[in-house]
């Protein structure tokens, strides 16, 4: 990933504020962003601070090697190790910094002219003029942290119904299982909830995965909802590999360090499948492929485990972490808004209801 930041005094010292920016190395898609006002300052705390925010960022998103690219010579040659620090305010940043930077397999620092560095100073501007309580004309970008404003792209998120290899608990990815009766019946309930809910109407678009346990479920929502089903191959499961069908424990037996270590880290593929970071990556694209076609719409999404919980870790802005910890069950409903402001709000997560 390539981590982009900046920081800014208005007097140095004075009011203060950094900007920094996660992109996709290949892409150069933006993951994330972070901006924050802080207090007065000078420049040098501000760039560093930025630094920080950028590295924590990279590493929520599980990134494995970073590219650092930032306008400050001194930032990048005392991190590069080529210059002493001889502040006293630098030393425990820079501390933070390193302590971050020890948790990617490489890092690199890069100098580069500040026209090149527009998005973070941009963002590092915003912060300080939001600070200040500066409020720019509307032709300029809102600052991101003052509060979701704008008509959100609300995104009600399905998981599919119950399978044969659910019910025994094993990995199932690309493997293309039909529903059970009980699966069936899930999915009927769940279709008649969204059909009831308040802004689902036959206009509303049912974007759902190729596979036949996510597609059934999508068809019985559009038997209810008297609308149509659209699928995304984006929104398709992670792909387990050698471990398709096995359980827990048998994929443990079969790979014990690379199963532990899978669970561990999210950047890990499954032998001869994916990791859960490459599925995070792809589902970010189909989630901005449907805001820009549905933007300030709601749309029904079905999908799987990892996608949904892939949707759900942007809508709460946190790290790979959440994948492990969060619990979907079958035909359960969500709900994520994405706000065109850049902010995002979580409403409802694995609620069964329907199926009492």
């Amino acid at each position: 990933m390539i981590v982009e930041a900046d920081g800014g005094s208005r007097g140095n010292p004075g009011p203060a504020g950094y900007g920094a920016v996660v992109r996709d190395a290949d892409t150069g898609e933006v993951l994330v962003e972070r901006a924050e006002g802080i207090g007065v300052t000078t420049n040098n705390v501000a760039e560093y601070r930025g630094l920080v925010a950028g590295l924590r960022a990279a590493a929520e998103l599980g990134a494995n090697t970073v590219d650092v690219r930032m306008d400050s010579k001194l930032v990048v040659e005392q991190m590069s190790g080529r210059w002493k620090i001889r502040h006293a305010a630098l030393q425990p940043l820079a501390l933070q910094a390193r302590q971050l930077a020890r948790g990617f397999d490489r890092i690199r620092y890069e100098w580069i002219p500040r026209e090149r560095n527009t998005h973070a100073d941009r963002l590092a501007n915003e912060a300080m003029d939001a600070q200040a309580g500066i409020t720019r004309g509307k032709a300029e970008r809102p600052v991101r942290w003052t509060g979701a404003t704008g008509t959100p792209t609300r995104m009600l998120l399905l998981r599919h119904g119950q399978t044969s290899l659910s019910v025994e608990r094993r990995y199932s990815g690309r493997g293309d299982r039909p529903l059970t009766e009980v699966g069936v019946r899930q999915a009927k309930a769940a279709a008649l909830r969204l059909a009831g809910m308040s802004g689902v109407d036959a206009d509303t678009p049912i974007v759902s995965s190729p596979l036949d346990r996510a597609r059934t479920t999508a068809e019985a929502v559009a038997a209810a909802t008297g609308g149509a089903v659209v699928t995304h191959d984006g929104l398709l499961e992670t792909d387990f590999g050698a471990w398709e069908g096995l359980t827990f424990a048998e994929a443990a037996e079969r790979d014990p360090e690379l199963h532990a270590s899978w669970v561990a880290d999210s950047s890990i593929p499954a032998p001869g499948g994916e990791s859960f970071d490459a599925v995070h990556h792809r589902v970010r694209r189909v989630r901005d492929e449907l805001i820009a076609a549905h933007g300030g719409t709601t749309l029904i999404v079905v999908s799987h485990v990892t996608p949904i919980k892939s949707l759900l870790r942007m809508g709460l802005d946190a790290g790979p972490a959440l994948l492990f910890r969060l619990h979907l069950d079958l035909a359960s409903l969500s709900i994520v808004e994405f706000y065109p402001d850049g902010n995002a709000s979580v409403r409802l997560v694995n609620d069964t209801s329907h199926l009492a």
